[in-house]
């Protein structure tokens, strides 16, 4: 399953028409929560309906936290419930296309896996060889399935083991389960839900070759697309006209290729799960011939598998194959060692603005040599993306009621969040000279040299790597990152100068926290008078 989901409105799946949550888990609870993510069906189509559902599901959520904050307490009816949905979604959504094929849950018996045990399927006839009482083995299987799976909700979602919740929550599982199972014996039978019915869009990729060249003529449409490198770039269209970024399409282009050069074809009939699975391995033990290193397994798994998933996932919606090869691949990661703060120290964030500082003209370019003197600064003192910082414009450095502030906008590049937003400027980089800089610069890009056309996503990724290998060079500890290390220390220091957690997360431009914080906005003035209580870096004194 890929798609996009917002934190902050349900989004409908774009396959099953089902709307979602997806929800970020408060920081001070993640740990004990069991994850930063939470995302769930919210069992509807009907937009209105997805709407109250979200509601309801962010009270959910929200209640549970507050009770996590508390203390830790038995699951509740109601929380098994809530949480058992997404097992009962799950279940639809992977029997959906043959309901016919779901062999282990069986509806007319499920009542008997709680009120039997074992359940007999007919009683010992005296003198009667085979009558025996024979256990009916599904019930085992079922309940089996429940508890397992009532464990994993309860683990994941920060609640206690307890007798009492496992067998509350694997009820709500069972329950789930048998409302899944009854839709899908509906189904079976061709009683499909008003919009749910089978779609011909949804089985072009079933019909003969030249059933479908011919159909497609006579339609003026082209046929399916039969290369790989014809399916990034299909998908690059569509997700294009949806909003998706340029860096996302650069990152799955990358891959491709890379699949197309491990194949050594560009057949994409002929790929299958194996290939996939080749390649993973191939990514995981064959060092890159521009650096010489062996990809993660977690950019294997995110970068790699991901864009295989999303481009075949278009391909099968879309009629141009009949499967996903890359659907069921994964790489299951262990949990990294961490040995330190993902921040800065005072000493090392010190070590680079005095290197910032101090730094000298040499043989680069000279905007380069801006980027290297002023983004750690602005990295310092806003927490905002090494790439937001890298793309700013002469334009987006202005001055507003005696404050000078970075407008961070997708208009200059690439934006996580997709979305606009001021920050001001520190007191200290004011006096350092950074908006004396912007004003004897030229129009346009601050730190980049854009090639041919403008398009500044690859001047981008290469400053980016200059000004990691530059932080490198000062902070060589190889488990803090040179770039993304501002962030974590910003968030770190806000804290201890008593910025609220709403405000920080609006400066470096993540997600509200819980639906509350998208309501008002977060003003210059206030961001201003809390980044004044910032400590000043005193420099001189290494």
């Amino acid at each position: 399953m890929h798609m996009v989901l917002n934190m902050s409105r349900p989004v409908r799946h774009p396959k099953t028409g089902i709307f979602w949550l997806r929800k970020r888990v408060p920081v001070d609870v993640e740990k004990r929560f069991g994850r930063k993510i939470v995302t769930k069906s919210l069992g509807t189509r009907d937009p209105e309906e997805a709407k109250r559902a979200h509601s309801e599901a962010l009270l959910e959520l929200e209640g549970r936290w507050a009770a996590l904050r508390r203390g830790s307490t038995p699951i509740t009816d109601r929380e098994a419930h809530f949480f058992a949905q997404e097992i009962g979604a799950r279940w639809l959504a992977d029997h959906r296309d043959n309901p016919s094929e779901q062999f282990l849950w069986h509806p007319e018996i499920y009542y008997g896996i709680w009120s039997h045990y074992p359940l007999p399927e007919k009683e010992a006839q005296p003198g009667i060889p085979g009558s025996m009482p024979i256990e009916n083995v599904f019930w085992k299987a079922m309940r089996n399935l429940c508890f397992r799976e009532a464990r994993t909700i309860l683990a994941t979602n920060g609640f206690d083991a307890d007798i009492l919740s496992l067998l509350k929550t694997a009820k709500a599982v069972g329950a789930a389960l048998q409302k899944a199972s009854l839709e899908l014996q509906q189904q079976e039978r061709g009683e499909f839900a008003p919009g749910d019915e089978p779609q011909e869009s949804e089985f072009n990729s079933r019909i003969s070759s030249a059933q479908t060249h011919s159909a497609s003529s006579l339609m003026g449409h082209p046929g399916p697309i039969t290369t790989l490198s014809g399916l990034i770039d299909g998908w690059w269209k569509e997700s294009k006209a949806a909003g998706r970024k340029p860096s996302t399409y650069e990152s799955y282009r990358n891959t491709f290729a890379s699949f197309i050069r491990y194949l050594g074809h560009d057949n994409a009939t002929q790929v299958s799960a194996q290939n996939v699975i080749g390649f993973k391995d191939h990514r995981l033990s064959t060092p890159s011939p521009k650096t010489g290193k062996v990809a993660s397994a977690k950019t294997v798994k995110d970068s790699d598998l991901s864009a295989l998933k999303a481009v075949f996932d278009w391909a099968v919606r879309n009629g141009h194959r009949r499967n996903n090869p890359a659907a069921n691949i994964t790489i299951k990661l262990a949990k990294p060692q961490r040995l330190r703060s993902k921040g800065f120290t005072d000493s090392e964030a010190k070590a680079i603005l005095a290197a910032a500082f101090n730094l000298q003209p040499g043989g680069e370019q000279p905007k380069t040599f801006a980027a290297k003197r002023w983004i750690p600064w602005l990295s310092a003192f806003t927490g905002a993306r090494v790439g937001e910082l890298a793309q700013l414009r002469k334009q987006d450095v202005i001055q507003r009621d005696g404050r000078w502030i970075i407008r961070i906008t997708p208009e200059a590049g690439t934006v996580k969040t997709n979305e606009a937003r001021e920050v001001p400027i520190h007191q200290q980089i004011v006096e350092l000279g950074f908006p004396a800089y912007v004003s004897a610069a030229k129009e346009g890009h601050l730190f980049l040299n854009n090639g041919a056309g403008g398009d500044p996503l690859g001047p981008l990724r290469g400053l980016k790597n200059r000004l990691a290998a530059f932080g490198r060079s000062i902070v060589l500890d190889p488990a803090v990152a040179p770039n993304h290390g501002w962030r974590h220390r910003f968030k770190t220091i806000g804290m201890e100068a008593g910025i609220p957690p709403r405000i920080l997360d609006a400066i470096q431009g993540q997600a509200p926290r819980s639906v509350a914080d998208t309501y008002g906005e977060v003003t210059i003035a206030t961001m201003a008078a809390e980044l004044a209580k910032l400590p000043r870096y005193d420099i001189l004194q290494l």
